[in-house]
């Protein structure tokens, strides 16, 4: 590394070639006051409070964007430098009101105000007129607006958003919302950005107006979906009153979306339940922890006795840790004795997992959210990213604005389709035939990577052969894109390179499910798109551990690293002291079919609100109520625990337990506790220990804290042995970390694959689903996820997103509202051949005529009673993004 020698204040220091004044002055503890400065914006240089300085300059510099050279003689706080710094704050005070000050001296612009005795001298008042209420989180007093214009900067350099303007000049200048009225009625996307970078409080967390400044601060990684943002919680007397991200976080960098950083009070919700219940003549009633286990454990080994093992099915969470689902599974195989054990990732992205494992030897992301900043061209397949990940697609957006090109693969004109060079608005369910002809186009046009053909690449020949008859021309009937955008996309991402993919549900959740996304791994492979920096395949996992549960074996046929049961199953017979049932357990959909045919008859169903997000939900009804135990275990009562529940075991949320998760690009990170649970709430692997206790098999489950289950963990899991509760205190670690001094693989195949040099090109016809338009059912209809509201709405809808985002709508393309009479915000009932749901409808010009998208949030409308039971071949996984349907009007 080059070294840059320089004196600060008479002392020699040696610092890194590359940093500012700024940056060099606080690297050795100097700290000297900014304004308009803040490390994740670029430096303006405004506000001139940083200056400092410079032997042999006639004037002083601003630290904040100078650059550090060699021989540099600095000081900082000269007489000079302090009365011009005083000066540049008098004139700041003359018009700020003294309030504020009082209430908040803290924030930075009154502690240097008190620092430099200039309180008296604020002569301002607080202005109505410049207050503005609307927004359910954030508090506008633009009468203490000191102009130095970072809320303007960072929703422009780091979220995109664009919401804050500067109008007029001089004295007269102000900032405002885009909406020229107020910030609720804006394209403000309620990340807080703004709220954090702040220095007066003229953006201000309402919580924190009502319940005061936090008194504690913990670090802690986010709940919702897989990025793994870390955040600082703060709490006042117990209670959580504001969460501001991680400025060193490696993923989130110092920024949270709305759900992160401000959906946290559904552990407040009034009908959190804080006791177990068990159902007593149809109604539920509060019962010991004693009396809950005594009862599941005999109903379990009842059932046992009379059924056998496979009788009974456990699934764990994604929204649970890495050592909650690892003692989920455990207890599932070392207590019970199935490998019937599963999680949600078998409805998202168990395709993914399947189809990496099986081209490239490895179901998990093959690079980093770093890469995002490396890549010349990105690939996004089926993931609205800016409302599902939105870090993910702030930095995506962020990247594309600095030059690289995108390609967006979605049905609808999904925000960032905007900014993309090109878009291919394809037919929902026409993947592969798509992607074939990306294909096609790169190996008839010469655009491959003969190099990386050569020496990883297996069966080139079989695949040319196969993919000539690929045409972009016989694609586009299919797909419904011009076969001319085809080209253009495939010459873009072949030849514009690094290029990184990233792929969502929309590519997974179809019958062809797998088999699209061996396709997206045939397009890398062909371009020698992988095992470099700004390449790879990289799934958008959509919650928090859904990467993790699977991962630490809540799946049926593999143990915990998603190895093999039958081959490494002696590793861990060894560990646990105990056998491991080797007879083929069943998933999550097989459990189901089997209930439904009589032979399930209990299912442990822990933090998944499987009839509210599975497809189909008539079939989910149906095996629900056929079983004989169902024990459910959340925050709340869900619906499968209202409607089918036997016992509900209550559990600490996120913010009041320890232990890890792990996130889409196979980094582990640190879950802290911030509160402790109310009442008779515990942890998810505290309730694990007592119920194996409660069975007999307390031996096995004999922790005392998360810690000590992550270390079991390590032992069966040879990929993340190196990876320890002290290495992970500050930052993360991805997998593989095989020691102690391992940093972990930002990086996945670089020089080979774990199944040899060579990974092979899949042949993939294109199979049609299924589920097609008729006359009866004349539209094809998609659904997914919004930004203010996550999966079934447990956690969000108890908080005030719902003022954001009030329910479920059905968003139709303009011209068919207009044909069938329909006006925006009218509910319909939509109908296919499995069921009926009743929605509002939004009309939105980002849907394709004959299509339509609709959200699955909420139990009232119930979205989840239309979609179809066809499955993806290979994992089960339902289809949830292709139902025929009919708009009825009530």
């Amino acid at each position: 590394m080059t070294m840059v020698h320089a004196t600060v204040n008479g002392c020699s220091h040696d610092f890194p070639a590359g940093y500012t004044i700024l940056e060099a002055l606080r690297s050795v503890g100097i700290d000297i006051p900014t304004l308009c400065h803040d490390d994740r914006l670029k430096p303006s240089g405004a506000c001139r409070l940083c200056i400092v300085a410079i032997k042999g300059w006639p004037h002083p510099a601003i630290s904040c964007h100078t650059p550090l050279t060699d021989g540099m003689e600095i000081e900082t706080d000269t007489d000079a430098i302090r009365q011009e710094r005083r000066g540049v704050l008098q004139l700041l005070a003359h018009r700020y009101p003294k309030k504020p000050i009082e209430q908040f001296p803290d924030k930075p612009f009154h502690r240097y105000l008190i620092e430099q005795g200039l309180t008296d001298e604020t002569e301002g008042e607080v202005r109505i007129d410049l207050v503005d209420d609307s927004h359910p989180y954030i508090h506008v007093d633009m009468s203490r607006c000191i102009a130095c214009y970072r809320c303007v900067r960072i929703c422009d350099e780091v979220q995109g958003q664009f919401v804050w303007q500067v109008w007029n000049r001089g004295t007269d200048t102000h900032v405002v919302p885009n909406s020229g009225t107020t910030l609720r009625a804006s394209s403000c996307v309620s990340c807080g950005a703004c709220v954090d970078s702040c220095p007066t409080g003229a953006l201000e967390d309402k919580s924190v107006l009502a319940l005061g400044a936090p008194t504690h601060w913990t670090k802690t990684t986010c709940a919702y979906c897989g990025t793994g943002c870390e955040m600082n919680v703060g709490a006042r007397d117990g209670k959580i009153v504001s969460i501001r991200p991680a400025l060193e976080a490696p993923v989130s960098k110092g920024h949270l979306c709305v759900k992160g950083r401000y959906a946290y009070e559904y552990v407040y919700a009034s009908d959190r339940v804080i006791e177990p219940l068990m159902r007593v003549n149809g109604f539920w009633k509060v019962v010991s922890w004693g009396k809950a286990m005594d009862f599941c454990a005999g109903e379990l080994r009842r059932i046992l006795d009379e059924r056998g093992p496979n009788a009974i099915g456990v699934l764990g969470s994604a929204r649970g840790t890495n050592e909650e689902n690892y003692l989920a599974q455990k207890f599932a195989r070392a207590v019970i004795g199935t490998n019937s054990v599963d999680c949600c990732a078998r409805v998202c992205h168990g395709p993914t997992a399947a189809a990496m494992k099986m081209t490239l030897g490895t179901g998990a992301a093959t690079n980093s959210l770093d890469d995002v900043e490396k890549a010349r061209t990105i690939l996004l397949c089926g993931a609205n990213a800016t409302e599902n990940h939105p870090i993910v697609g702030a930095r995506i957006k962020q990247q594309v604005l600095r030059g690289s090109k995108l390609i967006v693969i979605d049905p609808r004109q999904i925000e960032l389709a905007k900014y993309a060079t090109v878009h291919l608005a394809l037919r929902p369910g026409t993947n592969v035939a798509l992607i074939n002809a990306l294909s096609h186009v790169i190996v008839k046009e010469a655009l491959a990577d003969t190099e990386f053909l050569r020496e990883r690449v297996a069966e080139f020949d079989p695949f040319r052969e196969f993919i000539d008859a690929w045409t972009p021309e016989k694609a586009a009937v299919i797909c419904g894109v011009d076969a001319d955008l085809i080209r253009e996309a495939a010459r873009l991402y072949a030849g514009e390179k690094p290029a990184i993919c990233f792929h969502g549900l929309g590519m997974t959740e179809l019958t062809q499910g797998t088999e699209s996304v061996m396709a997206l791994v045939n397009l890398a492979l062909l371009t020698g798109n992988l095992g470099k920096p700004g390449t790879g395949i990289n799934p958008l996992r959509g919650q928090n551990n859904v990467q993790g549960s699977a991962h630490m074996g809540c799946e049926p046929d593999n143990l915990t690293g998603y190895v093999p049961l039958l081959a490494n199953k002696e590793v861990f017979e060894s560990v646990w002291r105990t056998s491991i049932p080797t007879e083929k357990g069943l998933n999550l959909l097989q459990m189901l079919d089997a209930a439904e045919q009589g032979e399930l008859k209990a299912l442990w169903a822990i933090g998944y609100d499987i009839l509210l997000t599975n497809a189909n939900a008539p079939a989910t009804r149906r095996a629900l109520a056929a079983m004989e135990l169902v024990i459910v275990q959340d925050l709340y009562l869900n619906e499968t625990a209202k409607e089918y529940g036997t016992v509900f075991l209550p559990v600490a949320a996120n913010f009041e337990k320890d232990g890890t998760f792990m996130n889409g690009e196979r980094r582990v990170q640190r879950v802290r506790k911030v509160i402790e649970p109310p009442a008779n709430a515990m942890p998810d692997w505290e309730i694990i220990c007592r119920l194996a206790q409660a069975m007999g098999k307390g031996d096995l489950f004999a922790f005392k804290s998360a810690e000590a289950i992550w270390n079991e963990v390590r032992q069966v899991w040879h990929a993340g042995s190196g990876i320890s509760y002290p290495r992970i205190e500050k930052a993360g670690i991805q997998w593989p970390c095989v020691s102690d001094n391992d940093p972990g693989t930002t990086i996945l195949h670089g020089t080979s694959f774990p199944i040899g040099k060579q990974a092979a090109l899949r042949r993939i016809p294109y199979a049609a689903t299924p589920e097609l338009t008729s006359s009866e059912f004349p539209f094809l209809l998609t659904t997914g996820r919004t930004l203010y509201q996550f999966n079934a709405g447990t956690m969000t809808q108890r908080t005030r997103n719902l003022e954001l985002h009030p329910a479920d709508f059905l968003d139709v393309a303009p011209q068919d509202a207009e044909r069938l009479g329909l006006n925006d915000g009218e509910k319909v009932q939509l109908r296919s051949a499995y069921g009926k749901a009743q929605l509002p409808i939004r009309i939105n010009p980002a849907i394709k005529p004959g299509e339509l998208f609709a959200t699955f949030h909420t139990a009232e409308v119930f979205l989840n009673n239309l979609t179809t039971p066809y499955r993806d071949k290979h994992t089960m996984t339902p289809e949830f993004k292709v139902t025929a349907v009919s708009i009825e009007r009530l």
